[in-house]
C-alpha cells in the first residue's frame, strides 16, 4: 500500500492554542452571595492569598455550609451600632484562610474590595470587634454549635471502613495567655505552652475534634474523656476499625477504654525495662517474617506492671543504617528511644532499630 492511502486526522490533539502557545481563556460564571460573577484568569496578573477565593464562595453558597453556620452561631448583639454577625464571622473566616494568627492581621482584609463582598458581608470587621465576639460567645453555647457543623464535614465519610489517629502538639506562647502553664516542651524548655490535643480521620487526615489544654496536661489521661466522648457520639456504624497512638497512650487506662468500647487499638509501646528485656529474649528467635519497608517482625504476649491482664504485642525491627547507627551512640534523650544501647540490638553483625506495639488486632 501506498501512503497515498493513509488515514486523516480529524480531531486535533489538546485544547486549541492561541498566539504565544498560551491556551484560549474562557470566562467562568460563578455563584456568590452577592450574585454570578464573571471569573477569567490573567496570566500575567498578581495574585493575593485569597485569589482563588471566588471558587470555595460558591462551594460554600452551593453546599449551605457557610449560611448553616453563620444562622446557628449563638453570637448575638443588642445594640444598633453592634456589627452584623455575618460581617463578623466572615471576617474570621478569611483571617484564618489567609493563614492570620494575630487579630492585628485582620487589618490587612481591609484592602480586599473583592472577596468580602462575595461572601455577602457588607464590610470586614474590626480585629476589635472580632475580639470582642469571641470573648462574648459562651462556651456552653458555642462548643456544640461547633462541634455540629464540624461534624457534618466528615460525617459521611465514616460510613466506610476507617482508622482513628491520636496526636498530642506542644504550642509554646509569648505573652499572657490563659492556662500557659510550664509543662513538657522539647522545643523550648521552661516556656510556656498550650497542648493541643488532635484527633484524625487516619489518611485522610482530616481533623474530627481539637482539644486545647494547659501545657501542663500532656499525658493522655486529660484527653480521653474528651476523646470517649466524641466516640460515643457515633452511631455503631460509623465507629472506627481501630485507633492508633504513640507510646504516649499506650497505657491501662487506654486500652481498657479501648476494650470496653469493641475497639481495636494499636498502640506503641515506651521501651521500658521490661519491654528491652522482652526484645532482648526475642533477638536469637529465627521465626521473624517480613513486615514490609525493610522491617521484620514477631508477635508474642506481655504482661508489663501497670496492665492488669496479658496483652497481644508486636516486635519490630530493621536493619540501622551506618550514619544512623553512629548518630544513636550519642547520650541525645531522642536517639536512647530508637536505639536499645545494649549488646544484644548487635546481632549477627547487624545494629537494629526496634519499635514494639501492643495491639488487640
Amino acid at each position: 500500500m501506498s501512503d497515498d492511502n493513509a488515514l486523516t486526522q480529524v480531531h486535533p490533539e489538546g485544547e486549541p492554542q492561541i498566539e504565544g502557545n498560551q491556551p484560549a481563556e474562557t470566562p467562568l460564571s460563578l455563584d456568590t452571595f452577592a450574585g454570578k460573577v464573571q471569573f477569567r484568569w490573567v496570566p500575567d496578573a498578581e495574585v493575593s492569598s485569597l485569589g482563588q477565593m471566588p471558587f470555595f464562595i460558591e462551594y460554600l453558597k452551593t453546599s449551605g455550609v457557610f449560611e448553616n453556620w453563620v444562622n446557628d452561631c449563638p453570637l448575638q448583639y443588642t445594640s444598633p451600632n453592634a456589627p452584623q454577625k455575618r460581617d463578623v464571622l466572615g471576617t474570621i473566616l478569611l483571617s484564618v484562610l489567609a493563614g492570620h494568627w494575630r487579630y492585628a492581621h485582620i487589618s490587612a482584609l481591609r484592602g480586599d474590595g473583592v472577596n468580602p463582598g462575595l461572601l455577602g458581608m457588607t464590610k470586614v470587621a474590626s480585629e476589635d470587634s472580632v475580639r470582642r465576639a469571641l470573648s462574648a460567645m459562651k462556651e456552653d453555647e458555642t462548643g456544640p454549635w461547633l462541634k455540629k457543623h464540624l461534624r457534618a464535614s466528615y460525617e459521611p465519610l465514616l460510613e466506610e471502613p476507617w482508622a482513628l489517629d491520636m496526636d498530642a502538639t506542644v504550642k509554646p506562647l509569648y505573652g499572657h495567655q490563659e492556662d500557659a502553664k510550664v509543662g513538657y516542651n522539647p522545643q523550648k524548655p521552661g516556656r510556656p505552652s498550650h497542648v493541643y490535643h488532635s484527633y484524625f480521620i487516619a489518611n485522610l487526615r482530616m481533623v474530627m475534634d481539637v482539644e486545647v489544654q494547659a501545657g501542663n496536661q500532656t499525658a493522655t489521661s486529660f484527653a480521653q474523656p474528651e476523646l470517649w466522648s466524641l466516640l460515643d457520639r457515633l452511631p455503631q456504624g460509623s465507629q472506627p476499625r481501630f485507633v492508633r497512638g504513640d507510646c504516649n497512650w499506650g497505657t491501662e487506662r487506654a486500652m481498657e477504654g479501648a476494650e470496653q468500647r469493641g475497639l481495636g487499638y494499636v498502640f506503641k509501646l515506651k521501651q521500658s525495662l521490661n519491654v528491652k528485656r522482652l526484645i532482648a529474649r526475642l533477638l536469637g528467635n529465627d521465626h521473624w517474617v517480613d513486615a514490609g519497608e525493610k522491617w521484620q517482625g514477631l508477635d508474642t504476649e506481655l504482661q508489663l506492671s501497670g496492665w492488669s491482664r496479658k496483652r497481644r504485642v508486636v516486635v519490630l525491627r530493621r536493619p540501622l543504617r551506618a550514619g544512623v547507627s553512629e548518630k544513636n551512640k550519642s547520650p541525645n534523650r531522642a536517639s536512647k528511644q530508637l536505639s536499645l544501647e545494649l549488646p544484644e540490638a548487635l546481632y549477627r553483625g547487624v545494629l537494629y532499630e526496634y519499635a514494639v506495639l501492643v495491639t488487640s488486632l
